[in-house]
């Protein structure tokens, strides 16, 4: 058996080293996922930082003698950073689909997502919970039962992946049946 050989009888096999045997077949993979990762770390790291240094930045700048109106505004900067920052930051990303697998026999879909503490969130849902938005939404793709997606339609390998995760490869043409049993009721009336 040559090398070539070889190679061409990989290339035929339909799975892939990235397979997860309880998810089924990759279909997608993410590319911003490192980012979406290490943008959420550093918020939440500088975020501890700013809750461990606040009291020793008060005792020593002495904010703490000076008026209400001052420790007001200080505490509502700090506050901003400190809590708001990762929560806009969890609430813009929560939907980004990191990895994508689909199960061919049962036709179901696990979207692998971050959560909260930014460990892996598992969603298992089928083919017809998606929806599509009816107006363009900038974090959402698609809806998966109730939870929002969002994926790049560019990064799928195989565009039949995506056209059968939208419902894209549903027909839409009228049966022939149906269209005899419309002109019969006309017919009748």
């Amino acid at each position: 058996v040559t090398s070539f050989q070889r190679v061409a009888v990989r290339s035929l096999s339909t799975s892939s080293p990235h397979d997860h045997p309880e998810h089924g077949r990759l279909v997608y993979k993410g590319n911003l996922a490192k980012a979406v990762l290490g943008v959420k770390f550093f918020s939440y790291s500088t975020s501890i930082f700013n809750l461990f240094m606040m009291p020793y930045i008060m005792l020593k700048s002495g904010i703490g003698m000076e008026s209400l109106l001052f420790q007001a505004a200080f505490y509502g900067l700090i506050g901003i950073f400190t809590f708001v920052t990762p929560i806009t930051l969890h609430i813009l990303t929560k939907g980004y689909v990191i990895r994508l697998y689909y199960k061919d026999e049962v036709d179901t879909y696990t979207a692998i997502t971050y959560n909260a503490i930014l460990a892996e969130k598992v969603t298992v849902f089928h083919q017809k919970d998606v929806k599509i938005p009816d107006i363009t939404k900038m974090f959402t793709t698609f809806y998966a039962k109730t939870k929002s997606m969002l994926v790049n339609p560019t990064l799928f390998p195989n565009p039949q992946d995506y056209n059968h995760l939208m419902g894209y490869d549903k027909s839409s043409f009228f049966r022939l049946e149906d269209l005899e049993e419309v002109k019969e009721a006309d017919e009748r009336k």
